[in-house]
């Protein structure tokens, strides 16, 4: 078929540059006689722009965090860690307290020839905000909730460990019953990995026997473990009301 001169040139000058330019470049016959698009097929002020184009994220839930040594009541902190050093307890360097932040208590009750008894009560608090990125602030710590587990599961020299669903603390949570060896005692073990919205509670508590006195028994660490993160998971919501 003939084809005019101009058309043809055009035709040409496209076949001789790269198929990339061809595509931004090169309007089809369809187009009007000035090159620019068809209104049907769109038009660069009708494409969405990077704030429209992003996802919209969910809110973080909890917008600060308790103060970490006053989230376990005095009366649960006195009964699980007798004569304690510090009865208020001793709080964790933190660079940022409205994201992180740690408490612990230890102590050893002496009873004369019946022996001693150790205790330790340790609490930390994890609060993520929703990034566009990374995902909310509930999802991050779901992830993280994970993670954390996994850490406790894989305690250097851990025995006999037990994971378990904890009943009734915070949206998800874990507890890890284990003995370790130290001091040359057996030390029974419970750590609970908990999440509420997008903090993350993380409490151990231990004890041992020391001077002949018995060890604490299973189910006297799995209580207090499971009493001191409901105490604790309920400071997260009462801190943001």
């Amino acid at each position: 078929m003939h084809r005019s001169a101009p058309r043809l040139t055009r035709i040409l000058a496209c076949a001789a540059v790269p198929v990339m330019l061809v595509v931004a470049g090169c309007s089809s016959d369809s187009d009007g006689a000035s090159g620019t698009p068809d209104k049907g097929k769109g038009s660069a002020s009708s494409a969405p722009s990077a704030s429209q184009s992003t996802k919209a994220v969910e809110p973080a839930k909890f917008a600060k965090l308790p103060d970490v040594c006053k989230s376990i009541s005095a009366k649960t902190t006195a009964s699980l860690v007798p004569k304690a050093k510090a009865k208020n307890g001793t709080a964790a360097p933190s660079s940022d307290v409205e994201s992180r932040g740690g408490c612990s208590w230890n102590g050893l009750d002496d009873k004369g020839v019946k022996g001693s008894q150790y205790r330790w009560l340790d609490v930390s608090f994890y609060r993520y905000t929703s990034d566009a990125s990374l995902g909310s602030g509930q999802e991050r710590a779901q992830a993280n909730f994970a993670k954390e587990l996994a850490k406790v599961e894989a305690t250097e020299g851990a025995k006999k460990i037990r994971t378990a669903d904890g009943a009734g603390i915070g949206d998800q949570s874990k507890t890890v019953a284990y003995e370790l060896k130290k001091t040359d005692e057996d030390f029974k073990y419970v750590s609970v990995v908990a999440r509420t919205g997008n903090v993350l509670v993380l409490l151990t508590y231990n004890g041992a026997g020391y001077a002949g006195a018995e060890a604490p028994s299973d189910k006297a660490i799995l209580d207090g473990a499971v009493k001191a993160s409901k105490e604790a998971v309920a400071a997260v919501a009462a801190a943001n009301q």
